[in-house]
């Protein structure tokens, strides 16, 4: 235990863009072990003190804070140095350099990203789009989406489209069995709205399909799973791709946002020449 890292992470929200950052942190070091403890809507004086009272006991100790309170973060970060606690701010300079650059004072408010504003109603409304829009349903108002995704079974087109969705990004998936299975629509306007195909090597394809029929507790489907059948329809699908031209992305590698950072590229290229 004592190689391992005991995290505090301390937050006046909802925690969620100090779990994001952390991730990313710990991504960066391998094969270092972590406890972590959170502390969400840390708001007082008081609750920092308690915090703290139960941290000093820990070895390896670190806390990282997002409080936009300038007050209540000085109070945290002079007690922790009392303490001889390594402690971070994860906004602390970011939001002072924007109020520089911007010339305009922080609100200081926290949970301030959560506020209810136009651009919070659209990315609800771009979810329940997307919810309807899965995997097929609702082709008919394919021209009301702001991306289509396509792709053969288990290339990451519901959780990547859910993804876009929390961006704002109204998102229609289409299964791709083979030409025949993309809406006449599409077909006759490829450029109804940005449309990216999602591929994959057909090895690692075998897996994740494999994985999911066991995970569902269904007998192997051999056509399904066939190795020589996948690299038909992985193949097939890149010349529907390249016939309609429209971009491909391989997943293999990528996480589902990396693959989403990727299209919204390709979304920004598609509507700076539409």
């Amino acid at each position: 235990m004592g190689n391992t890292y005991q995290i505090y992470l301390i937050s006046d929200s909802t925690g969620e863009t100090l779990d994001r950052v952390f991730l990313a942190i710990k991504a960066q070091f391998k094969n270092i072990e972590y406890n972590v403890k959170s502390y969400f809507f840390t708001r007082t004086e008081n609750q920092i003190v308690k915090i703290l009272s139960e941290a000093k006991q820990k070895e390896n100790l670190i806390i990282l804070y997002t409080i936009v309170d300038n007050n209540l973060a000085k109070f945290l970060a002079n007690k922790s140095d009392s303490e001889r606690i390594p402690c971070f701010s994860v906004l602390g300079n970011l939001i002072l350099n924007f109020s520089k650059l911007l010339n305009q004072k922080a609100s200081h408010v926290p949970s301030g990203q959560h506020a209810l504003n136009e651009e919070y109603y659209e990315r609800i409304e771009a979810i329940q789009f997307t919810m309807n829009h899965d995997d097929g349903n609702l082709v008919e108002e394919l021209d009301k989406s702001d991306l289509i995704l396509l792709g053969v079974s288990r290339t990451s087109k519901t959780p990547t489209s859910i993804y876009l969705a929390n961006k704002g990004f109204k998102t229609s998936n289409i299964p791709l069995v083979n030409e025949y299975s993309i809406p006449e629509s599409l077909k006759k306007n490829p450029k109804m709205a940005c449309v990216v195909g999602l591929t994959t090597e057909a090895e690692r394809l075998v897996d994740i399909r494999k994985n999911r029929m066991m995970t569902l507790k269904e007998k192997e489907n051999t056509s399904y799973t066939d190795i020589q059948n996948i690299k038909k329809e992985v193949e097939d699908a890149k010349k529907t791709f390249a016939k309609y031209k429209w971009p491909t992305i391989d997943v293999t590698r990528k996480s589902v946002e990396e693959t989403a950072a990727s299209i919204i590229k390709i979304h920004e290229i598609y509507k700076n020449n539409g």
